[in-house]
Order: C-alpha cells, then sequence, then structure tokens
C-alpha cells in the first residue's frame, strides 16, 4: 500500500474568506498558527459567513512572512479594488467586543476602525473585523475533547483532514470535478482508500500527535464557486446519496492535537 503523506497544508486566517497554502505550519492548541484567528462580524457581533454572504470568497489571501494581504477580486468588476495589508504582529487597536460564533459567546478585540470600513465598503454593509486573542477561551464540544481543548473561530474543531482520494472519488460521480477549496481542509494526505479518514483514531503527521473527534458535517458553504461566488446543488447533492447520515452530510475528519511542533508538506502519516 502506498504511504499516507501530507500533501498540502491550507490555513484561513480570517473566517470565511480564502485560504493559504503553505508548505510548512506551526502547530497550536487552538488549530495552526494564524489560522481562523480573525472573522468579520455584523452591528451585533455575529459572524459572518460565505453561508449567507458568498460575496466574501471573493476576499483573497496571502501571506509574506508576518504580512497578510487581502484582494478582493470580484470577476463582475472591471477594476480591481486596492489590498489591504494586516500586520500579524501587531496589537489590535480597537475597542473589545461582544461577538458571537454558533452557540458560543466570546470576547474579541476591533482591529481597526479603517479596516473595517474597508470591508464595509466592499460587502455593503457594516461590519467589523475583529481578531479572537489566543488566550481567550473557546472550548470545543465536551463530548469529544481529549485533553480540555480550546479552539480557534473555526466552526468547531481546531483541525480538519482530507484524503485526496476521498475527493477523487466525490468528483469521478460529478458531471464537473470540484477543487479541494470547496471544503477548506487544514491537511491533506495522498494514499489510502477513498474516505479511510472516517475511521482513524490517534495518528502522527511527521512528529505531531493527532486524535480524530469526530467526522466533519458539511454545510451549503461546500456549494460556493470560491472564483465566481454562485451557489449550486453539488457537491451535496451527490453526497447526499452516499455520505448521508443522521439527517447529516459527512466529508472529512475533525481533529484535536495532542502535540505543539511543525508539520511540513511531504511529512509521513502514520495511524497508531
Amino acid at each position: 500500500m502506498k504511504a499516507l503523506t501530507l500533501s498540502e497544508i491550507w490555513i484561513y486566517p480570517i473566517k470565511s474568506l480564502g485560504g493559504i497554502k503553505l508548505n510548512s505550519a506551526k502547530v497550536l492548541e487552538k488549530g495552526l498558527a494564524l489560522d481562523r484567528r480573525w472573522m468579520l462580524v455584523d452591528e451585533y457581533g455575529t459572524f459572518l459567513t460565505q453561508r449567507v454572504y458568498s460575496t466574501m470568497a471573493f476576499f483573497k489571501l496571502s501571506l509574506d512572512h508576518d504580512r497578510i494581504t487581502i484582494t478582493y477580486k470580484n470577476p463582475h468588476q472591471s477594476t480591481e479594488s486596492p489590498s489591504l495589508i494586516i500586520d500579524t504582529n501587531a496589537p489590535a487597536l480597537g475597542e473589545v467586543l461582544k461577538a458571537k460564533i454558533w452557540d458560543d459567546d466570546i470576547e474579541v478585540v476591533e482591529v481597526d476602525t479603517k479596516i473595517s470600513e474597508w470591508f464595509s465598503s466592499l460587502l455593503n454593509f457594516k461590519c467589523k473585523l475583529v481578531n479572537f486573542p489566543e488566550n481567550k477561551p473557546r472550548a470545543v464540544d465536551a463530548r469529544y475533547k481529549v485533553n480540555e481543548e480550546n479552539v480557534s473561530l473555526a466552526d468547531a474543531y481546531p483541525f480538519l483532514i482530507i484524503g485526496q482520494a476521498s475527493l477523487d472519488y466525490l468528483n469521478d460521480k460529478l458531471a464537473e470535478p470540484l477543487p479541494m477549496n470547496r471544503f477548506r481542509p487544514n491537511f491533506v494526505f495522498d494514499g489510502g482508500e477513498p474516505y479511510e479518514e472516517d475511521n482513524w483514531r490517534h495518528f502522527s503527521i511527521g512528529k505531531n500527535r493527532f486524535v480524530a473527534v469526530k467526522p466533519c458535517a458539511r454545510c451549503v458553504l461546500t456549494t460556493v464557486n470560491q472564483d465566481t461566488a454562485v451557489k449550486g446543488p453539488e457537491p451535496l447533492a451527490t453526497l447526499a446519496k452516499y455520505r448521508k447520515r443522521d439527517n447529516k452530510i459527512y466529508f472529512g475528519q475533525n481533529l484535536v492535537a495532542l502535540d505543539q511542533g511543525i508539520v511540513n508538506v511531504g511529512d509521513t502519516i502514520i495511524l497508531n
């Protein structure tokens, strides 16, 4: 059998905006370093998501050392909007706010009012970019925790892994194949059988140990084309035919980490 190998690493610094592909990343309790440490909230403090505002897909991110560049790339506009740069080491300058993400009430800090205005002007409604400080708690669901883990601004768990074979199997059933970015994983691996990650529990990526705690239930965000922001029926329509149970559609595996080292593309995955 072909060895299991980490083939892609992804972070999504601002929740529900574009991802950044990395060659290596630091593993932290809440998730990979810089992953979902920021999010956009409305005037009531509720998080914003492509589930409701699909044009958030037009925000593309890149990382150069400690600077994140955000570019708004709307294919329906003839001119590209100016880019925004965020220094990941700079302290948030705004006020402390109460925010809500799903059922969790958390404390966040507005990054900068001018940055919030930049996003508001492009989305055409008032919103704020906020940071979730690393020392602020947000507990993983008690039913699936291993060591009292906390999570960043990801939906529920610090890490998500998907096998390339799982996507290939799905794409064989689709009229038009879909890219992995529909599913927003942190880790993609080569080798193994389709959906074998469903059955994982304890494993390591390089020298870092992880625990698979729960299959990932998928939502309508997976139906948003990340280039056009157009929603369609796939992949949920097809996945529902063979990946649905208890009225939920599953694709990928949620993880927590036991170690906080570095993971690298090319690392071997060992099942324990």
